[in-house]
């Protein structure tokens, strides 16, 4: 197991160097995106309309922050569940997502489109999205504010911690 400082940028070109079991913290840019947000990417992506970040290189953190104290850049935001997100991950890897974010086992589906792709996926603790949001810097709605926690919302990650739960060499950390 080794530890890795990345940043958003540079997770395609060190995605091999990566195995599971590694710790990476993670700083740059991710965006948000759960269940609602996905659907709606995924049908302005079908429909040929702009969707709100480049796919291509992006990371995405599932997860839907409360909300913003004054005194922070955000609420508490710990990764949701990211089987729900399963039916359009394939899509996303295939159009360059570099990376996922979020906490618990994926298909098959999905880990088949992690090695195909170079991708990475990474989990974070989950229950403890009050420490987490002390890793972030900064948040902005970016897009279908209309979803409210939901919201697609770009993100500023400073050494985010972050276990590499599935490499693109096909390593799992869920597998038995």
């Amino acid at each position: 197991m080794q530890t890795f400082y990345l940043h958003t940028n540079e997770i395609k070109e060190n995605a091999a160097r990566l195995s599971a079991g590694d710790t990476v913290y993670l700083s740059g840019t991710v965006y948000t995106s759960r269940d609602a947000a996905h659907k709606r990417i995924v049908a302005a992506l079908h429909s040929g309309e702009k969707v709100p970040y480049a796919i291509d290189g992006a990371v995405v953190y599932y997860a839907g922050p409360t909300p913003t104290p004054e005194h922070l850049a955000i609420g508490s935001c710990g990764p949701t569940t990211s089987g729900r997100m399963d039916v359009y991950a394939p899509e996303l890897l295939d159009l360059g997502l570099a990376a996922m974010v979020g906490k618990g086992p994926r298909s098959k589906a999905v880990c088949d489109a992690i090695v195909r792709n170079g991708a990475v996926y990474f989990c974070a603790i989950g229950g403890a999205g009050a420490l987490a949001s002390k890793c972030i810097t900064s948040c902005e709605v970016i897009a279908y504010d209309d979803l409210g926690c939901e919201s697609v919302k770009r993100l500023t990650f400073e050494n985010f911690p972050l276990t590499v739960a599935i490499d693109c060499h096909g390593g799992n950390l869920f597998s038995k």
